[in-house]
């Protein structure tokens, strides 16, 4: 009983994409691994950029700091 945890920073992932990742995950499984499909978890957790770290600061920051640094 596969259980696949996606996480993406919340910045307007569609619906449409979600299903896309769900099921390309689930024939992913079923394919390599030979699991069903019924008994496929897949779950997306989408996470604010102010909760998610890179290069020690936020992805928000990190971000901020690209632009101003691209801008010059």
């Amino acid at each position: 009983m596969p259980y696949v945890h996606i996480r993406v920073t919340r910045e307007g992932v569609t619906v449409e994409q979600k299903e896309e990742l769900i099921k390309g995950v689930t024939d992913l499984l079923v394919r390599v691994l030979n699991k069903n499909p019924t008994q496929t978890f897949v779950v997306i957790e989408e996470v604010d950029t102010d909760n998610w770290g890179v290069a020690g600061m936020s992805v928000t920051k990190y971000r901020a700091q690209e632009r101003a640094a691209t801008e010059e």
